[in-house]
């Protein structure tokens, strides 16, 4: 008797073990870049919730876009699972992670071409690395300098923990400084929201907001940034930590991410595959 009961008592146990364990939410953390986590990341992790919702599975995410940098770091420090970078991690950067035991693994998720945007209303079509570097340095500050536009020019430009905004500095500007007077945003948006606005504003952007109501996609060297031959095209990254083995749900969410079906979303949201 006694030991029917305590089989019992156990099955018990058991039942309500696993039922928690079923019902448990599943959460990803995910930090970094604004290019990654402000559409394709988020539209990314919604079709993985429902494909595993079919499955019983519950998955929750925790989606911070502030930045590579913040990328990077949260990886270092453990705070995420999976960071989001637009450029490569910096060689001081890869140190400080090995002094703490990171060994930082990139894997490219999607392919992305840095677009240059006028507003519609400008009258140019096409525009040289040459003048890229020009206007945003600071070296010409006046349309005049390299079109018959008139008009004190308005330089949008990422902020100083963008990935794109130290990637750009590198391929369009030979590493110079930004100009004192270009502007900074916080997101890709905010710069496309910004030269729909004004007939001399130009700014850079990652492909999935060219479709900008009020912008003007600029050849760069006569091609466009969707192209094989577009001269500011960059891999964009997931982050993860080599020395430290993802959760299963968080790896699952990768290899969703470099599916067929996960890389359809890539391109929904005008990033170039992988595939």
């Amino acid at each position: 008797m006694k030991k029917t009961n305590i089989l019992r008592a156990l099955s018990v146990t058991a039942a309500l073990t696993l039922g928690a364990t079923l019902s448990a939410t599943e959460t990803i953390v995910i930090k970094g870049s604004d290019t990654l986590g402000a559409k394709m990341v988020p539209q990314i992790a919604e079709a993985f919730k429902a494909k595993m919702a079919k499955q019983g599975v519950e998955v929750a995410f925790e989606i911070a876009a502030e930045g590579s940098s913040t990328g990077v770091a949260s990886v270092i420090d453990g705070t995420a699972a999976i960071g989001m970078s637009s450029r490569d991690p910096k060689a001081k950067e890869i140190a400080k992670a090995k002094t703490k035991g990171v060994d930082m693994n990139t894997i490219t998720v999607a392919k992305d071409g840095i677009a240059l945007i006028v507003n519609e209303a400008s009258p140019l079509e096409g525009i040289a690395l040459e003048e890229i570097e020009l206007i945003f340095s600071g070296d010409v500050t006046d349309w005049s300098g390299i079109t018959a536009q008139t008009g004190s020019i308005s330089a949008y430009t990422r902020n100083t923990s963008s990935g794109t905004y130290a990637v750009f500095q590198k391929m369009a500007m030979n590493s110079r400084d930004y100009g004192s007077d270009t502007q900074k945003m916080a997101g890709n948006e905010q710069i496309a929201a910004e030269v729909a606005s004004n007939a001399n504003g130009i700014g850079y952007v990652g492909l999935a907001y060219i479709s900008t109501p009020g912008v003007k996609v600029l050849p760069v060297e006569g091609a466009q940034p969707d192209s094989k031959d577009y001269p500011l095209a960059r891999p964009l990254y997931y982050l993860t930590n080599k020395s430290q083995p993802l959760s299963p749900i968080a790896q699952q969410f990768i290899d969703f991410s470099l599916s067929d079906e996960g890389q359809e979303i890539v391109k929904r949201v005008h990033f170039l595959s992988i595939r």
